[in-house]
Order: structure tokens, then sequence, then C-alpha cells
């Protein structure tokens, strides 16, 4: 019974890590974002094919089909977040983890994106509204911006410029009131029909500020004109205000990409790789059994296809490849550590490890024969095809040369 719950647990991991963005080498999650780009491309462009009278028509049942197909899997991807949603947010409990999936921002978005389509079903009424809703499904594109990097730029520049850019839309809005209330006192009294209240200078002042003036109302008096040419030069500079911070925001994001690839030192941490077979004890024991020395660390764990994260309470199999993480070297001393495959006419053929003619800060640590590893004893004899793993902390000629044979 623990072991069917534990691989029902397993496979709900994996469902989550299907449905969201797919990491590199995992090309089932790869083709699910793929399909869910698409799908979320095609309901649209279904939605906009059939506001055209000839096409709804001549293809209306096809589209109408397309959308139900679209929309009914936009309700599973939602079904299955909700399922896994533990996994989206590992630290708090299950349910917590439900329900703060459920009320953000792309819980709400992929809940709109199928919910009035089924609602008319239940409350015909309603049904107008209900399709109205269904607009919600548009905003699932902004979605593809965590399938791209690309694309996922832009999020990152109006998330770190948001302060920014609230501050230029409250300045925006305070211009729009004031210039609202000063049109209308002007020109109240003359087109009292066309600037009647506050809210016709509000009109007036959107279509002014951030166009040239839409023309269905517009100010006759020669003050009112004068004050018009004045704010419609403040609309200019007040898009440009937020054009401006956007822009230097991409600026910003591209010059610190660039700056953490020329500067980034790439010999900070280094990595190995092991196998780890049946007989090996670290075989059966989580990653906290293992007793690292300090500064080592399991960076990755390769399972068949899947990447596990190297949690404490991870168990390790057999066949499991591990990465181990450790510190460079940041001494002067050079080391040199490089495998040398015995070919049928290299010098130390047929020698012994004590015989041979290698400066002292020269060592072999290791011998391969055959798919065993043995331990390099001075009395052990090396044969052809052995490969020997050679640490050096010098660089001498005759190590270099007999080395890159």
């Amino acid at each position: 019974m623990k072991h069917n719950r534990k691989e029902w647990l397993q496979r709900r991991r994996r469902i989550s890590e299907i449905i969201e963005v797919g990491t590199a080498g995992d090309w089932v999650s790869k083709g699910y974002d793929l399909i869910s780009t698409l799908i979320v491309i095609i309901n649209i462009s279904v939605t906009v094919l059939y506001t055209f009278d000839q096409m709804e028509l001549q293809y209306g049942d096809t589209l109408l089909l397309i959308e139900s197909l679209t929309v009914f899997f936009f309700a599973v991807d939602y079904i299955l977040r909700v399922w896994t949603a533990r996994f989206l947010y590992p630290t708090i409990p299950e349910k917590r983890a439900i329900r703060k999936y459920m009320l953000s921002l792309t819980g709400i978005i992929d809940l709109l994106s199928w919910l009035p389509y089924y609602l008319p079903v239940f409350f015909p009424a309603g049904a107008a509204v209900f399709r109205m809703l269904r607009v919600v499904r548009i905003f699932r594109l902004f979605q593809i911006n965590a399938y791209y990097d690309s694309l996922n730029v832009i999020g990152e520049v109006i998330s770190s410029k948001r302060q920014q850019l609230m501050s230029s839309v409250f300045i925006i809005l305070v211009l729009m009131m004031a210039s609202s209330l000063c049109m209308y006192s002007l020109e109240h009294e003359a087109q009292p029909e066309v600037f009647s209240n506050a809210f016709s200078g509000i009109w007036w002042s959107v279509s002014t500020l951030l166009t040239v003036g839409y023309g269905d109302i517009y100010p006759i008096t020669y003050v009112g004109k004068f004050v018009g040419i004045i704010i419609t030069f403040l609309g200019v500079g007040m898009v440009a205000i937020p054009t401006g911070i956007i822009s230097a925001g991409f600026v910003d994001q591209y010059s610190r990409l660039k700056r953490m690839s020329e500067y980034a030192r790439e010999d900070d941490v280094q990595f190995i790789k092991i196998h780890l077979r049946r007989e090996d004890k670290w075989t059966g024991k989580t990653i906290m059994e293992l007793e690292l020395p300090h500064g080592v660390i399991v960076a990755m764990i390769r399972r068949g296809r899947e990447s596990i994260v190297p949690r404490g309470d991870v168990m390790l199999k057999a066949n499991d490849t591990i990465i181990l993480g450790a510190e460079a070297l940041k001494d002067d001393t050079h080391i040199d550590l490089k495998e040398i495959v015995l070919q049928k006419m290299h010098p130390w053929n047929g020698q012994r490890i004590m015989d041979l003619n290698i400066p002292r800060q020269t060592f072999i640590i290791m011998i391969k024969r055959n798919g065993r590893v043995i331990v390099p004893k001075g009395d052990r004899t090396l044969l052809e095809g052995d490969t020997l793993i050679v640490y050096s902390q010098e660089k001498i000629a005759e190590v270099s040369s007999i080395i890159e044979l």
C-alpha cells in the first residue's frame, strides 16, 4: 500500500514537471509547452474568425468544434495544475498550495479561460455576460513569456520598473483630471451641450493627452484653444515617460546579462559525474547520510530521463548518475590531472610503477583495467590497454610529452 502511494506521488510529480515550463532534455515537457502555445493561438484565431459573417456561414460548425476542443484542453490543463499544485509550492501544505494557485493571477486567468464556456449550460440567462468573459482567454498569451527567455525579458523589465511606471501613470491621471476640470471651466458656458460635466472634460483630456484629439469634442474659445495647445504638448511628454522607462529597462536588462556573461567565472565550481552501482556504499542511502566533506555538494541526480533535485531526504538508487560539485582550487600551484591510455608502443608498457622515470610531483592515482579499478601500488606492472589517471603539480616537458601520447 505504501509502495503504491509512493508510486502515485511520483506520477503526480512527473505530471507537474510536464505541465510546467520544460527543462532542457525533457522533450515531453517541451512538447507540452509547444502544444499549449499552439492551442492558445488556435483558440484566439478561431474566436477572431468567427466574428466575420462569411467565415461563420461557411465554417461556423468547424470553428465551434475547434473552440470546444481547445476550451476542453484549457479545462483539463487547469484541473491538472490544481491537482499538482503541491509541487508548484513544495514548501507549504497541499491545501494552501491549491488555494494559492487558484487565487493567483495565473490561476484566475486559467479558470476564466474555460469556465464561462460551460456556464451558460447551467445559467442560460447570463449567456451574454459569460460570452464577454471569454475574452479573458487572450490573456493566456502572456503565458508564452514563460516558455521563451527572449519574451520573458518583457515581464522582467516591467516587474523591475513597476515603481517608476506606477509613478508615471499617477502623474498622467493627475494631469488628466486637472486638464479636464480646467477645460470644463473654460468651455462650459460657450458649449454647455458638449462640455456638460466634468466627465466630458475627462474624455477630451484622454483623447488629447494620449493621442491628438478625437474630433467629437474640442474647445472653441480662444482661451480654451490656448490651454488645449499647452495640454497637447504636455500629453506628448506624458506618453514619452513610460516609453522611456521601459526602453531604459530593456537596456539595463541586456547590459546586466552581458556583464554576467563577461565577468562570470567559470572555474568557481568543478563538477564530476559518478555512476552508482548496486554494490556501491552510497546506494540505498539518502543524501543527508552521505557525510560529504565540507565544500562538496550533490548538484544533481539523473535517474533515467528524470532530473531530481538533490534534497536531503532523496534516496540514491543503483544506476543513478550523481553530479558532485566542489570549489575550484584558487592557489597558484599548477595541478594537472589527465587520463592516459597505454598503447602498444608506449614506454610504460610492461614496467612496474616504481621503475617509471617520472618527477616527484607526478603520481599515478588510479588504474582502470578491463572495467576494474586497481590501486596503483609500487610493484604493480602496467599493461597495454590500461587507463591511468595521472596527477601532476609541475609542467615538465618530458611528463607533458608522455601524457599527451
